[in-house]
C-alpha cells in the first residue's frame, strides 16, 4: 500500500469518526460508558465530550506519529524496504480503531444487544495476524517490531527472532478470533496470555540468538 493511499484511506477513517459523533452528539448520554470489564459489563465512564472525540484525536495523532517516524529512523532505508506493509498497517489500525469508535458510540445510544468482547476480538484478532504478516518482512529499525538490546545489535538476531515473533502474533490472532466464541472471562485470557506469553519469548529467544553469535 502507498504512502499517499494510507493517508487517504487513515484520513477517511477518521473523518467518518467525526462525522458520526457529529450527528449524534445530542442524543449521547453525559456520562458515557467507555470501559467494558471481562464480563461485559460497563466499569468505566467519561465525559460526553471525550468519549465523542477521544477516539478521532487519538487517531489523528498516532496517524502523525507513524508518518514521521519513517523519516526520522537512523535506519530509514531499511524500513522503505517493507513500507508497503508498515502502511497497510497504518490503515488497519485507523479502521481498527473507527470500528471501536462505532461500537462505543451504538453502545452509548442504546443498542446493547451485542457482547463487546464478541465485536471486537475478531478484529482485535485480525490485527495481531497482519502485525504477524508484518514481522516475517521487518527490517533492522528502532521504531518498528520487536525492539530489544539483541535484535537492534544484530540484523542475524533480528531476523530470526522476526520469524519467531511473526508465527507467534499470526497464532495470537488466531486464538483472539476463537475467543469471539467464548464467554467473556475466557476470551479475554485467550488475548491476554498469548500476548504476554509472546513478548516474553522473543525477548528471551533474541537474548539467547545474540549469546549464541557472541
Amino acid at each position: 500500500m502507498s504512502t499517499r493511499s494510507t493517508v487517504i484511506a487513515s484520513l477517511v477513517f477518521i473523518l467518518a469518526a467525526v462525522a458520526l459523533s457529529l450527528a449524534v452528539y445530542s442524543r449521547l448520554p453525559e456520562p458515557m460508558a467507555s470501559h467494558w470489564d471481562v464480563n461485559d459489563q460497563v466499569n468505566g465512564t467519561t465525559s460526553r465530550f471525550w468519549g465523542a472525540f477521544l477516539m478521532p484525536i487519538l487517531a489523528s495523532v498516532m496517524l502523525g506519529l507513524f508518518l514521521v517516524i519513517p523519516g526520522i529512523d537512523p535506519l530509514k532505508a531499511n524500513i522503505a524496504k517493507f513500507r508497503g506493509f508498515f502502511n497497510t498497517f497504518i490503515a488497519l489500525i485507523m479502521a481498527f480503531l473507527l470500528y471501536l469508535h462505532v461500537l462505543s458510540i451504538a453502545w452509548n445510544l442504546g443498542v446493547q444487544s451485542f457482547r463487546m468482547s464478541t465485536a471486537l476480538l475478531p478484529a482485535l484478532g485480525l490485527l495481531f495476524a497482519f502485525a504477524g504478516v508484518m514481522m516475517r518482512q521487518a527490517k533492522r529499525n528502532f521504531f518498528i517490531g520487536i525492539r530489544t538490546p539483541w535484535t537492534l545489535s544484530s540484523d542475524k538476531v533480528w531476523d530470526e527472532t522476526h520469524r519467531l515473533g511473526a508465527t507467534l502474533f499470526i497464532a495470537s490472532g488466531v486464538l483472539a478470533l476463537l475467543g469471539a466464541l467464548l464467554p467473556g472471562p475466557v476470551a479475554y485470557w485467550l488475548v491476554l496470555a498469548p500476548i504476554m506469553a509472546s513478548t516474553l519469548i522473543v525477548i528471551v529467544y533474541s537474548y539467547v540468538l545474540w549469546r549464541r553469535e557472541q
